[in-house]
């Protein structure tokens, strides 16, 4: 079917960088909408960033000014690049998609998740 899957997690500390990326492959006709969402131990998942095929972007407010999310279309791959990096950001990040698999066959997809720890 799709797949997706993302790089990049690991360990950093307060006020460093990452860069996390998700690949989509399989049965991929048009991806339209790509995102990043995360879960910390106990609590709900929550949307970090968005971006459309188009380029709208949308952001957490508890991100914004410290992250950027990005895509190439091309390649079926979307970034989430982290900067100044808090404690608090430490949580397991899924990229999301909502994928024609066809014209007509709309269906939203997730990866199996990365760990993002950010030391304090």
């Amino acid at each position: 079917q799709v797949q997706l899957v993302e790089s990049g997690g690991g360990l950093v500390q307060a006020g460093g960088s990452l860069r996390l990326s998700c690949t989509a492959s399989g049965n991929i006709f048009r991806i339209n909408t790509m995102g990043w969402y995360r879960q910390a131990p106990g609590k709900q998942r929550e949307l970090v960033a968005a971006i459309t095929r188009d380029g709208s972007t949308n952001y957490a407010d508890s991100v914004k000014d410290r992250f950027t999310i990005s895509r190439d279309n091309a390649k079926n791959i979307w970034y989430l690049q982290m900067n100044s990096l808090k404690p608090e950001d430490t949580a397991v990040y899924y990229c999301n998609a909502g994928v024609f698999t066809t014209s007509t066959n709309y269906k939203n997809f997730w990866g199996q998740g990365t760990q993002v720890t950010v030391s304090s």
